[in-house]
């Protein structure tokens, strides 16, 4: 991917994804066009601070998904390998999870497949169709490609629970009501 491109999702998301999942707005953000996108919410492996990152993903048999596109040099990919316990926020709500790499597992490839199919157009950016490659391409191509498990162990706090934002959202609605009928 073009350091263009990347610089451009870099700042999508740290500056919108982010926010509206945060604010409890992730079920209006995906659909087929754009991806199904979840946030994690990770403990940085330097800092200890708590660190976002909207990624693609796949529920496959009552677990959760994900790959890293900069392969094995991403950030967010190095934080869970050293913190693997962690908040994931899907759309439907928040669960905390435990992370694991799977290396080789028999249903590796047809989890991959449905990640980047959930992926919408940045499914794409590996440079094929996920739609029609072969397993053979595919396995060929993604054999370096960190394909991640997590597996919900909780709940974990919510847009709406304490810490989240959604009351802003609430209360600046609730404001423009109030002004919309004083007037």
């Amino acid at each position: 991917m073009p350091p263009i491109v990347k610089r451009i999702f870099w700042f999508v998301n740290k500056f919108f994804m982010v926010p509206m999942f945060r604010l409890g707005f992730g079920p209006f953000f995906g659909n087929p066009f754009s991806g199904y996108i979840m946030v994690l919410k990770a403990v940085g492996r330097k800092t200890g601070k708590v660190r976002y990152a909207p990624v693609n993903y796949a529920i496959h048999k009552g677990d959760i998904y994900c790959i890293s596109g900069g392969r094995q040099s991403s950030d967010w990919y190095r934080n869970l390998l050293a913190n693997p316990r962690i908040e994931v926020l899907l759309p439907a709500g928040p669960v905390f999870a435990s992370v694991e790499e799977i290396a080789d597992a028999p249903e590796r490839l047809i989890i991959i497949r449905q990640v980047l199919k959930n992926a919408g157009f940045a499914g794409f950016f590996e440079g094929y169709n996920p739609y029609n490659i072969s397993e053979i391409e595919l396995a060929a191509k993604t054999s370096d490609l960190p394909l991640l498990r997590l597996r919900p162990i909780g709940i974990a706090n919510g847009a709406c629970d304490p810490g989240g934002w959604a009351w802003v959202w609430v209360f600046i609605s609730m404001l423009a009501v109030v002004w919309i009928l004083l007037r």
